[in-house]
């Protein structure tokens, strides 16, 4: 009688599960604007007028007509409402309360502090869906920022990655290595220094899956970062007992490190990286703080919003002082 009884108490919860994902489903296809719906990768143009009115800047790394990235995602909350999260040419992922849909005009609208800039008026944007090609602009600081988005691509992976050989990118010609306008890294002693707040460094070589090993040095209160695929920032900064979305370990502004690893300034340190598709793991100083997670969007900072692409891998050069004596990368062959 027991097992019988416990048999149906499964079997019951089961079809509950797939009352309640059946409801979730259905109200998502029915509320007003649901197409917006998902994960967007957004180019930005921003004109050279508006880049100097906001007092922007190409890195030298951007080209005079490639656009800046930007980053979208909208889910519903509720029955009803649209909610969301936007990155844009700088700082973390800003949470969006609500996402209006105007159904006489099939337009979409919202708002969002301007957080990372000094600024006083919130940002506002307006967007349309079309052949699956989102368009819009948006208003900051007067200027009028027109973009248009795709899809993000799911980057699943069929099978597990086949590692090649680890290739070392520090040599003292710094061969592997674009280097940019005001550059403040010099190969000392075998190290890689960047001495002071200048361009960020970015490989000549692009990889889709990898491994990267690293060890690392920054001095008390320093902040740098590495770019996985020059699109995803794995946080570096001198800032103890944090472990939120910014902090040291994470994934800027989406993922935080599990757990605050013990560390000093002015001491050597180690990340061990995988990034396979979406999906990241990192152990620093062999402690892992991220297992397997999958990394939402870009985050700001970025190269571009080209996800479906391989891409380089960049350091922050623009930020503080670092050192690496160690920077090898283990591409997939897959």
């Amino acid at each position: 009688m027991e097992i019988r009884f416990k048999r149906f108490l499964l079997l019951f919860t089961g079809m509950i599960m797939m009352l309640s994902l059946s409801t979730q489903v259905e109200a998502q296809t029915t509320v007003p604007g649901s197409e917006i719906i998902g994960k967007w990768d957004i180019t930005v143009t921003i004109e050279d007028e508006a880049m100097e009115n906001l007092g922007l800047f190409r890195h030298g790394l951007y080209a005079d007509d490639e656009g800046f990235p930007a980053w979208l995602e909208v889910k519903l909350s509720g029955f009803s409402t649209l909610v969301g999260r936007f990155v844009g040419y700088e700082g973390s992922a800003r949470p969006i309360s609500e996402v209006r849909y105007d159904t006489e005009n099939e337009t979409y609208s919202f708002s969002i502090p301007p957080q990372w800039m000094n600024i006083e008026e919130d940002l506002y944007f307006e967007m349309s869906i079309e052949n699956d090609v989102l368009t819009g602009y948006f208003i900051l600081d007067g200027n009028q920022l027109n973009f248009t988005g795709v899809r993000a691509p799911s980057l699943s992976r069929e099978e597990p990655p086949v590692w090649g050989s680890p290739k070392n990118l520090l040599d003292d010609n710094l061969s592997s290595w674009i280097i940019p306008n005001n550059n403040q890294f010099r190969m000392v002693d075998g190290i890689l220094v960047n001495q002071g707040v200048g361009g960020n460094m970015v490989t000549k070589e692009e990889f889709d899956d990898f491994k990267l090993s690293v060890e690392f040095k920054l001095p008390e209160g320093s902040n740098s970062g590495i770019y996985l695929r020059g699109r995803y920032e794995l946080q570096i900064e001198d800032i103890e007992s944090i472990t939120s979305e910014i902090s040291m370990g994470g994934i800027y502004g989406f993922i935080a490190p599990a757990v605050d690893v013990p560390r000093s300034a002015d001491e050597w340190q180690t990340y061990e990286v995988t990034l396979v598709g979406r999906h990241v793991t990192v152990v620093h100083n062999g402690i892992e703080v991220i297992s397997n997670r999958p990394i939402p969007g870009i985050t700001g900072g970025s190269l571009n919003s080209n996800e479906d692409e391989p891409g380089p891998i960049m350091i922050q050069g623009d930020h503080g002082p670092i050192e690496f004596r160690k920077f090898t990368v283990t591409p997939a062959l897959n």
